[in-house]
């Protein structure tokens, strides 16, 4: 299975985290997954570093070296990424889910034909059958 990784997903991930569900550990681990993480994400985590540096203790430059260290494989953003989220529509009963990042990482999931692990519980409110909820 090819899996995209949340930004706290792949965070946690690479800080051993007691927060990374047992279920997202082995799908990580799991030898026959493909992990990607997404430029944005590296984005996303000098955003945080910059804003709270005490929770979030290590550079992008860091979170990226991470990442390939992990073995995990980098995910581009595309023109055809940002254009897919024009696509994500939520439930009419769904709450409302804002965050820009999350919707552009679930967008190249669906465009990629990636699993999108996360553990945000307004995500599945999107509909994509690429979420796996962890």
């Amino acid at each position: 299975m090819n899996l995209l990784l949340d930004t706290h997903i792949a965070i946690w991930a690479l800080m051993d985290s007691p927060s990374l569900s047992d279920k997202a550990r082995l799908m990580i681990l799991d030898p026959d997954n493909t992990v990607y993480y997404s430029t944005l994400s590296v984005w996303e985590v000098l955003l945080k570093h910059e804003a709270r540096p005490e929770k979030l203790p290590f550079t992008a430059e860091d979170f990226s070296a991470g990442c390939k260290q992990a073995g995990f494989i980098t995910l581009p953003l595309r023109d055809k990424h940002i254009f897919a989220v024009a696509s994500l529509t939520r439930a009419e009963d769904a709450k409302p889910h804002k965050d820009p990042f999350d919707r552009l990482l679930l967008a190249q999931a669906k465009v990629e034909n990636l699993r999108f692990l996360t553990h945000d519980e307004l995500i599945p409110g999107y509909g994509e059958r690429c979420i796996i909820l962890v």
